[in-house]
């Protein structure tokens, strides 16, 4: 594992953010009633949204936006995903090594974020960078990894920490296995095997007692 993630913090913030590029392309097609509900960084350096909008005004951008990608059943209400280069917020997080985990709309412009940075000083860059840029932060959560002397090694409880946080055991997954593994300067297989190691520790630990 890259050494910069020894030591890997959580953070949640809400941010008052008027740049957001997805915002801005369905404000200038005359649609307000909708929602990003998931935000989430990629290898490609693009930013992935996901929107829940009425069925009606869904069928229209996805007839327009070869980047629109539906999640879930149709119904009255639907969800698309759309990629774009990022707003400054998405790509201040991302320029600091961070996993952006997801994101939410809380209000107008206001929109609720999750990441995870490898480093104390990487979080104060975020935040500092964010503010001098003119944007109103405020700090929800901020957590870091704390080793525990138990069944895994520290190695193991790190990477476990870092793959929970980041959506790993999600359903549906909020990021892949070849994903994480990129993002922690790991190959896939090294990484499959440190989960599967770990597990299987877990697992003895469990039904051994």
């Amino acid at each position: 594992m890259v050494e910069k993630w020894l030591k890997p913090y959580h953070v949640v913030i809400v941010v008052e953010n008027k740049q957001c590029k997805i915002m801005e392309k369905f404000a200038s097609l005359g649609l307000k009633r909708l929602k990003v509900t998931d935000i989430r960084g990629s290898n490609s350096g693009k930013v992935k949204h996901l929107v829940a909008l009425e069925a009606k005004d869904a069928a229209k951008i996805s007839e327009d936006s070869k980047s629109a990608k539906p999640m879930g059943e149709a119904g009255s209400n639907s969800s698309l995903w759309f990629e774009s280069e990022g707003c400054e917020v998405c790509n201040t997080i991302i320029s600091y090594g961070a996993f952006l985990i997801s994101g939410k709309s809380v209000e107008e412009h206001m929109i609720m974020y999750s990441f995870i940075v490898p480093t104390f000083e990487a979080y104060k860059g975020i935040i500092s960078a964010l503010e001098s840029a003119g944007h109103r932060v405020n700090v929800l959560k901020r957590g870091s990894f704390e080793a525990k002397s138990g069944v895994l090694t520290e190695k193991q409880e790190r990477i476990f920490w870092l793959a929970l946080k980041s959506g790993f055991f999600d359903y549906p997954r909020k990021i892949g296995l070849r994903e994480l593994a990129a993002k922690l300067g790991v190959k896939p297989a090294t990484l499959s095997e440190i989960i599967r190691r770990g597990t299987k520790r877990l697992l003895k630990q469990y039904f051994e007692k």
